[in-house]
């Protein structure tokens, strides 16, 4: 029987302004753009442009492209931080989103407090943040320091705590954006080993990730971005092929 897709996009389109962008960003924005020659006279670009594509309830989506191509564009407009220029964004659910992990973090507020901020502001009440409180301590292996604001913090705990919150705190749709290398080799092993068991739930995700053999492992669709437009789309193996023959 047919089902709503918990992820739509219809005739999607997302447009850069250079003037978005503070100076330091801008020499990477150019060398996305420089291979499309879509930059026009007035400083905008498509980052996305008539993407069109569906995602069942249960799907884990792979997106494939080169850099530049749009995907990370893709996982912030499902995410809400992009609003849709042109086209629709249609998202049934609730979203997690792993992007950057330590994104949202108040660096002068401790390890729990910032637990307890990101939880109310990706939508949980308090009680169910408490509920999963010592879960995401102890996935995140930071006992020790939890208590210390997170400025004293290297990069690696901070991706390891955002790793952990949002593994635990789950919602419908979850996004993943190259974050499954956290870590030391035992914190990664634990972290696709967690990703396994949450891909085997009822939960939707959509992963980017660099790495093909990781799309391949994952993934049970895929779509295929190239210079911001949907080049092809179809079942793991078969989209694999095509984007590898390329």
């Amino acid at each position: 029987m047919e089902t709503n897709p918990i992820i739509e996009a219809k005739n999607l389109g997302i447009k850069y302004k250079i003037s978005r962008f503070k100076r330091s960003s801008v020499m990477n924005l150019m060398k996305t753009v420089a291979t499309r020659n879509s930059l026009k006279s007035n400083g905008e670009f498509w980052g996305l442009r008539n993407l069109n594509f569906e995602v069942q309830k249960g799907d884990i989506l792979g997106v494939l492209g080169k850099n530049g191509s749009g995907k990370s564009t893709l996982l912030r407009t499902i995410a809400g931080i992009y609003l849709p220029d042109e086209g629709e964004m249609n998202v049934n659910g609730t979203v997690s989103s792993m992007l950057t992990l330590s994104s949202g973090f108040k660096e002068d507020l401790t390890g729990v407090e910032n637990i307890f901020l990101i939880g109310v502001v990706t939508g949980f009440t308090e009680k169910e943040i408490k509920a999963k409180f010592a879960e995401i301590v102890e996935f995140s292996e930071l006992e020790d320091f939890i208590y210390q604001p997170v400025k004293s913090y290297s990069s690696g705990m901070k991706a390891r705590l955002g790793f952990s919150i949002a593994i635990s705190l789950k919602r419908d749709i979850m996004l993943v954006d190259e974050i499954l290398g956290v870590g030391d080799f035992k914190f990664r092993e634990k972290s696709r080993k967690k990703m396994i068991e949450l891909i085997k739930s009822d939960i939707t995700v959509v992963l980017v990730s660099h790495n093909s053999e990781t799309i391949k492992e994952y993934s049970n669709k895929c779509i295929w971005i190239h210079e911001g437009e949907l080049k092809a789309a179809g079942e793991t193996d078969e989209m694999m092929k095509l984007y590898l023959d390329s």
